[in-house]
């Protein structure tokens, strides 16, 4: 197997968990959040999906699908045109609202399919490349796949959490 099929593999783990986690949930609990302060399953799977493409585009040179495909103009947030969540605020959060999954899952999807694009034509020496010299070592591409699937199954399962957390309510 090659490093490649093992990251195809992994990214395909997160696009299965990101449609387990809201595939039938209503617009309501998309947007509930269990707590004040906690971030919402719509959120959650924004998020994850804008960091994934904000990364993955800037390591592979390519445009965010966010942008070039109008999925910032579909969801329609009132955010900035590059924000990916990071350090939101419990108001940002709040904008954070779709009408039902399809919008988040079509978004993810996209992505994905970038993403998958993009790894199909990676072999093991383009890992050790540089992406990233703000930091202390160097990012390399490899260090910057991982941390993105990291951050990306982190938030899926948040996000899968959630969910369970409104299934236990309504029952």
């Amino acid at each position: 197997m090659d490093v490649k099929d093992v990251l195809i593999d992994a990214f395909g783990r997160i696009k299965e968990e990101v449609h387990a986690a809201v595939d039938g949930l209503s617009a309501e609990d998309l947007h509930a959040r269990p707590a004040p302060g906690a971030n919402s399953v719509a959120w959650l799977v924004w998020h994850l999906t804008r960091i994934q493409d904000d990364h993955v585009a800037d390591a592979a040179g390519l445009g965010q699908v966010w942008l070039s495909q109008g999925w910032e103009k579909r969801f329609g947030l009132g955010l900035p045109r590059h924000d990916t969540g990071y350090g939101h605020s419990a108001a940002q959060v709040d904008k954070v609202r779709v009408d039902s999954a399809d919008l988040l899952t079509g978004y993810y999807d996209a992505v994905h399919d970038q993403t998958l694009g993009y790894l199909r034509g990676l072999t093991g020496r383009s890992l050790g490349r540089i992406v990233d010299e703000r930091w202390d070592p160097p990012v390399s591409l490899g260090v910057r796949l991982v941390s993105v699937l990291a951050d990306d199954l982190q938030h899926a399962g948040q996000a899968a959490y959630v969910r369970g957390l409104l299934q236990r309510a309504d029952s």
